[in-house]
């Protein structure tokens, strides 16, 4: 009687600084988060690119990445705006 074997097939497992840096670019946290998600989200990335095939959530890291750039560019038109308009003298 021959014994059979069966292939046993690595468990995906969420990368924990991808879910981190999708939570931090939703919440933005007076744009530490922001910042905080860009991090985290290129970190996870990275992490999940070399693990080949034992972490998932690389669609998380990207949203995270998206989120974080969303959120530094509307401080960076914030700051563009409210500084010009601290220039302008009304007379």
């Amino acid at each position: 009687m021959s014994t059979i074997i069966w292939p046993v097939t690595p468990v995906e497992r969420t990368n924990g600084l991808a879910i981190a840096s999708l939570v931090l670019g939703i919440l933005w946290i007076y744009w530490i988060g922001s910042v905080l998600a860009l991090v985290f989200g290129y970190v996870a990335k990275n992490q999940i690119d070399h693990s080949d095939g034992f972490q998932g959530g690389r669609g998380m890291a990207i949203a995270g990445i998206v989120l974080g750039w969303v959120g530094v560019g509307v401080l960076l038109i914030l700051l563009l705006f409210g500084g010009l308009s601290g220039s302008v003298s009304y007379r």
